[in-house]
């Protein structure tokens, strides 16, 4: 099943399968690890649901749910 890694629950993990967006933060979001077939899984969200920290690649990152709605990935 796949879904924008925004709109994953806390404890899920899959790949990603794509990476949408735009100049800058694309470029930010690859540098960052984050590209197809790089496994990710959710840790947890702040409780407004901003930001968003989640493991990739085996480190810590958090992102802002504007970045998060810009990966897709497959649970």
């Amino acid at each position: 099943m796949a879904k924008l890694l925004s709109e994953c629950k806390a404890g899920e993990h899959g790949k990603v399968l794509s990476v949408q967006g735009e100049g800058k933060m694309r470029r930010r979001l690859f540098d960052m690890g984050v590209t197809v077939g790089a496994p990710v899984q959710m840790r947890k969200k702040a409780p407004l649901g901003d930001p968003i920290q989640v493991t990739v690649r085996g480190y810590e990152l958090t992102l802002r749910k504007t970045e998060a709605a810009c990966v897709e990935v497959e649970i």
